[in-house]
């Protein structure tokens, strides 16, 4: 039977607020009820489009207030703009020089930004971690993740999302003895930094295994665990990848269960996390070089892992999370990121196609599909209530999937 999740009758079809990179609960999956069932032919109704310059940082929306990042030339820019028209409240633009070796790919920015309270922090393509005011985009604080803080540069530019812990901000910085750093969010003061690896462009996750919290990352040849609040190390793991290049957001679940994949036939894992009195343990489930992921984003349900797989083509792809058996794969979409509410799968391929599917361990099913898009579409879809905000890197665009 295909996954459906039906709406209560008083359900709530408000603006929910989607604060950092993954949504909510940072697994792009939210509470969101009213979806529709299907699209008129021509797609659902568009409520705004606007131009945005390039880069693949996702929308934050917040109080009808929409934050993101983009780049053009000699510079990259902090965003916010109206939820209901798209308009620009503020900008604040940074000048930057930087240039990867792939010009169809661009050259960002990568990373999402975090809204905590009224400080709304971001990250640059060159690792410039700035906290903002929400409210006017007045700089509060910074830092120079690579030259200040002497951190792994990378070739396509820094790409980690920040994470929030208490009074913190917390994010992978690279290098000897700074792998992971926390900042206090008041002042940007270095709370504690740890470790010895190379950074790669994966966001940070924050876990709890049977009562302990522990903040994971997917460095350049390892994901490890460590205690958010000193950085103490919990485990590791070797996951190495060519050239560094992990990407994907590791996917946290039941059974203490931990997915991480990658793309350059390096593969995917299974990691199973223990609890004994205080202290935690990891080791390798299943290991697999049938399938990884590029750069797109995995979605956990119940027992099965749904992901593109591959760099390109990359079929849809269906994964049992305990044995690392491929249940099936599915080609009528390209490389996709996706998010999940109201029992089915709102999913934006790289052409720019954007579909509704529901999904189950037997299959998948679309309940509808239309062009809105082009230009890379990698960024993951921000859902709100019924609101989409979707983007490529020309242009950002609303759209109204409630019934």
């Amino acid at each position: 039977m295909f996954l459906l999740i039906l709406a209560s009758a008083g359900a709530q079809t408000k603006e929910m607020a989607w604060l950092q990179w993954g949504g909510p609960n940072r697994n792009f999956q939210t509470e969101a009820a009213g979806l529709a069932d299907h699209w008129p032919a021509a797609g659902p109704r568009v409520l705004w489009k606007r131009a945005l310059g390039e880069g693949y940082s996702s929308i934050l929306v917040e109080n009808g207030v929409l934050y993101t990042m983009y780049g053009r030339p000699g510079a990259e820019v902090t965003l916010a703009a109206s939820a209901a028209t798209g308009k620009t409240i503020w900008e604040r633009a940074n000048p930057v020089h930087f240039q990867n070796d792939a010009a169809d790919r661009g050259n960002g920015p990568h990373a999402t930004p975090l809204i905590v309270g009224d400080r709304l922090f971001a990250v640059g393509v060159t690792g410039r971690l700035e906290c903002l005011d929400k409210k006017s985009g007045k700089l509060l604080w910074t830092h120079s993740l690579w030259d200040e803080q002497k951190g792994s540069r990378l070739i396509y530019g820094y790409a980690s999302s920040p994470l929030a812990y208490r009074d913190m901000v917390l994010l992978p910085v690279g290098g000897g003895g700074s792998a992971m750093a926390a900042f206090r969010q008041a002042d940007g003061e270095v709370i504690w930094k740890k470790d010895t690896a190379g950074n790669a462009y994966s966001s940070p996750l924050l876990v709890n295994v049977d009562g302990i919290d522990q903040v994971v990352q997917l460095m350049a040849s390892s994901v490890f665990a460590a205690n958010p609040l000193n950085g103490d190390l919990a485990w590791y793991v070797k996951h190495e990848a060519p050239y560094g290049l992990n990407v994907s957001t590791p996917v946290w679940g039941p059974g203490n269960l931990l997915f991480v994949a990658t793309g350059y036939g390096a593969g995917s894992r299974a990691i199973e996390v223990k609890r004994s009195g205080n202290s935690l343990s990891a080791k390798e489930l299943w290991y697999s070089n049938r399938f990884g992921i590029h750069h797109g984003n995995a979605i956990r349900l119940g027992d099965t892992l749904y992901f593109s797989s591959g760099n390109g083509p990359a079929p849809f792809t269906a994964v049992d999370i305990r044995t690392g058996k491929v249940l099936w794969q599915n080609r009528e979409f390209p490389k996709v990121t996706m998010v999940y509410a109201d029992g089915k799968l709102i999913v934006l391929d790289e052409d720019g196609n954007l579909a509704l599917a529901q999904v189950s361990p037997q299959g998948v099913r679309t309940l509808a599909k239309a062009p809105l898009l082009s230009n890379n579409a990698w960024t993951p879809p921000t859902l709100s209530g019924t609101k989409l905000y979707i983007r490529d890197r020309r242009s950002m665009t609303a759209v109204e999937l409630g019934r």
